[in-house]
């Protein structure tokens, strides 16, 4: 929530852009978008902000809302928290140090790694794996798109999520403490900036996924901060070493990098949100499956496949493998950030969101219910998305709600029109014989 108590959405609709086209509902993991007078539709009550529609529409009427760099000079003293993903947007990047110091061109004071901070939840993560109190299979906590799902899709798991914020809340936390003894400056005198793959942590830092307050100043694209890094890069002559993290905490940044490093064969690493959702459909179905671990990343690939970078999925997410390679050789080791365990743990539970609310009251709630699933009943259920809806059922709660009607469906529309034709033969039929016709007398016979 933001400090007007109004839930915040970084994923925004440019109406005049949208062409009508159905591909965004087809992809959206909670049916959160409908297609009406030609133009797409947000329900924000369903939207989890995955950005899954960014990515597919082809007339790029979706887009994400972050902060611009200029943002940052609103502070004395401007930290900037680059993913780890950052690094694989480069070509033939040897030294993440040379990113590090543009960053510092840019205008940062300060750079904050949130990598080393991944290390340091991943440490903890496997102390809490070996006390045994967590509810297994533990789901990792650190997409915020894969919380939100399972706090509107599967709420029965919601107590199996990994109660620890992520490493971009943890890296916040570090680099504001620091910088506060380092500086002598006030909190809110020093901007934090997280520098994201995703429209989800943009929503997630205004909207907090086990943190009762905002840890973070400010979101930036990767694509934004690429573009202005490029044309720096080639100007620098000495390079700073700044960077302090290790192979380890690289490794986030692709599908697998989290849960290979927890020292347990029993993991299931999946990408994608379509698979996520069919994963966690099996897990809600069987909560005793012999994993320990889910690794769940909303996008293809991981956050190396979030729809703000710029880099190929795949090029990238070998770009991050050879980094981490050369990181592993090196030796590098990270050590542990100046957060205690406890300012680790959430606390702020997360809750389920209940959007299938037909109807604050109860009865009439249960009479709406009957009365969708009867609709559902006599539609086509072919799924066609033509109707403007993702599926049968939602159009039958649409028509529930008051929002479409049974002829939105093509199908149930062309029924209706062949009842009016035969109706109208009918009718034709029993009209007076002077009113009759046959083909004589329109050619004249």
């Amino acid at each position: 929530m933001n400090n007007k108590g109004t839930y915040y959405h970084s994923v925004r609709l440019d109406r005049e852009r949208c062409k009508g086209c159905i591909n965004c509902i087809k992809g959206c993991p909670t049916e959160a978008i409908r297609v009406r007078d030609g133009k797409a539709k947000i329900i924000k009550e369903r939207c989890i902000d995955c950005g899954e529609c960014i990515r597919v529409c082809p007339y790029h009427a979706k887009s994400a809302v972050t902060e611009r760099l200029d943002d940052i000079f609103r502070f004395k003293y401007k930290i900037a928290l680059p993913a780890p993903t950052l690094y694989g947007q480069f070509n033939n990047l040897k030294d993440i140090n040379l990113i590090l110091t543009g960053l510092k061109y840019l205008g940062f004071d300060d750079i904050y790694e949130v990598a080393k901070a991944a290390e340091t939840i991943t440490e903890y993560t496997k102390q809490l794996l070996a006390e045994g109190k967590l509810k297994r299979p533990v789901i990792n906590s650190a997409c915020p798109t894969v919380v939100r799902l399972i706090s509107v899709r599967f709420p029965n798991l919601i107590s199996h999520v990994l109660p620890l914020i992520s490493p971009m809340e943890a890296a916040a936390k570090a680099a504001r403490q620091e910088a506060v003894e380092k500086t002598g400056l006030k909190p809110k005198e020093i901007g934090v900036f997280f520098i994201s793959p995703c429209a989800a942590k943009a929503t997630s830092v205004r909207n907090p996924l086990g943190s009762s307050k905002p840890l973070i100043d400010g979101v930036l694209s990767i694509k934004e901060i690429y573009l202005k890094l490029l044309p720096i890069l080639r100007k620098i002559e000495h390079v700073d070493e700044l960077s302090t993290c290790a192979f380890s905490g690289v490794r986030w940044a692709s599908s697998g990098g989290e849960a290979s490093a927890l020292d347990t064969e029993k993991y299931v690493a999946v990408d994608g949100i379509n698979h996520v959702v069919r994963l966690l459909e099996e897990i809600e179905d069987d909560e005793k499956l012999d994993i320990d671990f889910v690794e769940a990343l909303a996008c293809a690939g991981g956050c190396v496949g979030g729809p703000l970078n710029v880099e190929n999925t795949y090029v990238a997410k070998t770009k991050i493998k050879k980094l981490a390679d050369s990181l592993r050789k090196q030796g590098q080791k990270a050590g542990p950030i100046p957060v205690k365990q406890d300012d680790l743990q959430w606390d702020s539970p997360v809750s389920y969101r209940n959007v299938l609310n037909l109807d604050d009251d109860i009865a009439i709630a249960m009479q709406k219910m009957e009365r969708m699933e009867s609709i559902y009943n006599d539609l086509p259920k072919l799924d066609c998305g033509s109707c403007g809806a993702p599926s049968c059922k939602s159009l039958a709660e649409d028509i529930v709600r008051g929002f479409a009607t049974e002829t939105d469906c093509i199908y149930k529309l062309r029924e209706k029109v062949r009842d009016l034709a035969r109706q109208m033969v009918a009718l034709e039929e029993e009209m007076p014989g002077s009113f009759k016709t046959d083909d004589r007398d329109y050619y004249g016979g």
